[in-house]
């Protein structure tokens, strides 16, 4: 690397001269990504500075993204992506279609719009009557869990019952291996806050589950996307990746995958588990949506036994999103930790709502409930392929389960104009581009089957100046 000019009595601290410097020549190719940085000590002998100076100084270039550190090895530059050619300049709508913008509509006047991108199922489809049932058997038992906290890892009745559910999938556990939380987003928050430092590299699904994409940003990690496969994660670009970024832990959706709602392979995931080990790497999986399975399916927890997995969980999609009941389970050291993490950032979790999904559960509902819900997702299901494949969408699969459908009129279409066209008439579409790490362009919708039982959302396609004929 070529030596910097410093000058002292500037204005502008050392560190932030040298972190400009560096950042210049790195965004203007003059050093390439994967070389190797001069080491501290030479960095600092041969500019006439402190090594404290220049450890600062890399320290935010890390935290910017611009390098990454190798244990025992320095600092290395990292990848940057290519500049976006003229072909991608539709795909300048950050302040009409990002995160902030669906979770803020989507979530806003519901009862007045048509709602194909929703990620929840119909409140007419969950277990009202069971719910206000158990609150009115809740409030006639004694004890201070009204008023009270709770307690570290969670209702333990509630454990025990989830440690003889993992049971049922071939996951071995104690209860002490088992947190409750505030759903997935909950349990995913603490793993990033324990897991996770700013310029940390972590892989995760692409296309995958936009909320987790924006907490780990508000962490500095700096995400990177494994591409979805029809059998899960593409494990060669897997590796690829796990070599260029080092990273600590992949987040994945292994069943009834959203947006794509495929599921992982038995093949994939053992070759997951192998690199996993290989690397040094932790999975993270995301199986909010196995109890819509209508089969028996692969898990990474169940291959590997809380090893290298964490795994989470929620009720917030088969119950309800307003209890905010999930919880995650990992080996006894992690669990200990993330346990910890959970009291210093946010106390205990709600013994009140934890008490609720136990007498569901126990009392026989729950199971009845999802066999008419895979009942009902299975019927919607085939109405929604039917229409789109009528409008000439192609789908990526026809998933075995679950509530979505990952479908594309074609390759030229950005999905993202087209959500911005269709909210103006109300109608709030997914599109592609949400669930990509960095919200790249997209052709792709995802379409909640359960809200597509009005004709609405396909008048729109059908009569939205697509030239589509039925």
């Amino acid at each position: 690397m070529p030596m910097l000019s410093l000058d002292s009595n500037d204005p502008l601290p050392l560190i932030d001269q040298i972190a400009n410097a560096v950042k210049k020549m790195i965004d203007d190719r003059a050093i390439r990504s994967g070389a190797r940085m001069p080491s501290i000590r030479s960095f600092a002998q041969n500019h006439g500075i402190s090594r404290f100076t220049v450890v600062q100084a890399y320290d935010k270039l890390v935290a910017m993204g611009y390098l990454h550190s190798r244990q025992g090895s320095g600092f290395y530059v990292s990848s940057r992506p290519a500049p976006r050619d003229s072909s991608e300049a539709a795909y300048k709508l950050d302040s009409v279609i990002d995160v902030v913008w669906l979770l803020r509509n989507s979530l806003k006047d519901r009862a007045s719009k048509t709602m194909p991108g929703a990620w929840w199922l119909p409140a007419s489809w969950m277990v009202e009557t069971g719910i206000k049932k158990s609150l009115r058997a809740l409030s006639l038992k004694d004890g201070e869990f009204l008023t009270a906290y709770g307690t570290p890892g969670g209702y333990l009745p509630l454990r025990d019952l989830l440690q003889r559910r993992l049971s049922n999938i071939g996951v071995v556990a104690d209860t002490s291996q088992i947190i409750l939380t505030t759903g997935v987003t909950h349990a995913m928050d603490l793993v990033t806050r324990y897991f996770i430092r700013p310029g940390d590299a972590v892989l995760v699904d692409d296309p995958g589950y936009f909320i987790l994409f924006g907490g780990l940003k508000s962490f500095g990690a700096k995400i990177v996307g494994v591409p979805w496969n029809h059998d899960g994660p593409d494990t060669c670009a897997m590796e690829a990746l796990i070599k260029e970024h080092h990273p600590k832990l992949f987040f994945t959706n292994t069943i009834l995958h959203n947006p794509t709602g495929a599921s992982i392979s038995q093949p994939v995931a053992h070759r997951m588990l192998q690199l996993a080990e290989k690397y040094d790497l932790m999975l993270v999986e995301d199986d909010i949506y196995g109890d819509f399975h209508p089969a028996t399916a692969t898990r990474l927890a169940t291959l590997d036994q809380l090893n290298r997995v964490i795994y989470v969980s929620s009720f917030s999609k088969s119950v309800s999103a307003s209890l905010r009941v999930g919880y995650f389970a990992c080996n006894r050291e992690i669990a200990e930790s993330l346990c910890d993490v959970k009291l210093l950032t946010g106390l205990t979790t709600s013994e009140v709502s934890e008490r609720l999904i136990y007498q569901l559960l126990t009392d026989g509902h729950y199971r009845k409930h999802l066999d008419k819900l895979r009942a009902k997702l299975q019927l919607a299901r085939q109405n929604t392929i039917a229409k789109l494949e009528n409008l000439g969408f192609t789908l990526y699969c026809e998933p075995e389960g679950g509530m979505f459908v990952w479908a594309k009129l074609n390759d030229q279409n950005n999905a993202a104009e087209i959500a911005s066209l269709a909210a103006k008439d109300g109608i709030m579409l997914a599109p592609g581009n949400m669930f990509r790490p960095h919200q790249e362009s997209s052709p792709w919708f995802r379409f909640n089957v359960a809200h597509c039982g009005d004709d609405a959302t396909f008048e729109f396609f059908k009569n939205g100046g697509y030239n589509i004929e039925v």
